[in-house]
């Protein structure tokens, strides 16, 4: 993805099982945040931040996406556990987190494997990639993210 690309017309399922399709967005403000795994340390914070700052971003009129290949249940069951209030979507199968280039590979302890790289995209209300972050550090982000959207 770069800066002026269309918003792809991906399809996602949300925590409740509904389809989501990312074109229905177009006409608002939209922020997609990809993280590697609910219910671990970073991906709970940074959940956590959104949704704290979730009615800031309503009041701004953008929606705000985070996005894993998690089941829904787990998806469900990681925002009841911690009181989230972002709205949470399942790409089981892959193909945004292709479309977005965040399934990268990845190292840990000399091991590579493939896996989310952390990235946050924000979209205006016409569909057109605005800006983006790669290799998200969790602390300050949302905020941060937040602060890119016109007031």
């Amino acid at each position: 993805m770069e800066i002026g690309d269309t918003l792809p017309g991906g399809k996602l399922t949300a925590a409740d099982g509904t389809r989501l399709t990312l074109a229905d967005r177009i006409g608002q403000p939209l922020v997609l945040y990809f993280y590697p795994k609910a219910d671990t340390t970073g991906c709970t914070r940074e959940a956590q931040d959104f949704s704290a700052l979730m009615d800031d971003f309503r009041a701004r009129g953008a929606s705000v996406i985070g996005v894993s290949r998690d089941t829904p249940v787990k998806l469900t069951r990681f925002a009841a556990k911690h009181g989230l209030t972002v709205e949470l979507a399942s790409d089981e199968d892959g193909s945004v987190c292709e479309a977005f280039g965040t399934w990268v590979e990845k190292q840990m302890y000399g091991r590579s494997y493939m896996g989310i790289e952390r990235a946050t995209f924000l979209f205006d209300a016409a569909g057109k990639l605005v800006r983006q972050w790669r290799k998200v550090k969790v602390a300050g982000h949302a905020a941060e993210v937040l602060a890119a959207l016109p007031a």
